[in-house]
């Protein structure tokens, strides 16, 4: 995905330029005094992120139902 930075005083005085970008499926990276502080990304590039972070967090081989159970027995102190 191409990424775009602005500042959020560009981006206030900007707004529909960025929104065009975004709707594009271009990523906008807002900074305020040179440090990040939030991204406009596609609609359709969301789903993609934070399936991409769950899967890097639990990973690929566990069902919901593994996760779950394992969930519930680290909660409630049972071991096998």
């Amino acid at each position: 995905m191409i990424s775009t930075t602005a500042t959020a005083t560009e981006m206030q005085n900007n707004f529909g330029k960025y929104l065009s970008l975004v709707m594009e499926g271009k990523e906008i990276i807002v900074t305020r005094n040179g440090k990040e502080v939030g991204r406009f990304v596609p609609k359709d590039a969301v789903v993609t992120y934070l399936t991409d972070s769950l899967t890097g967090i639990i990973g690929e081989n566990l069902s919901d139902t593994v996760i779950r159970e394992e969930e519930l027995r680290g909660k409630y102190g049972i071991t096998d």
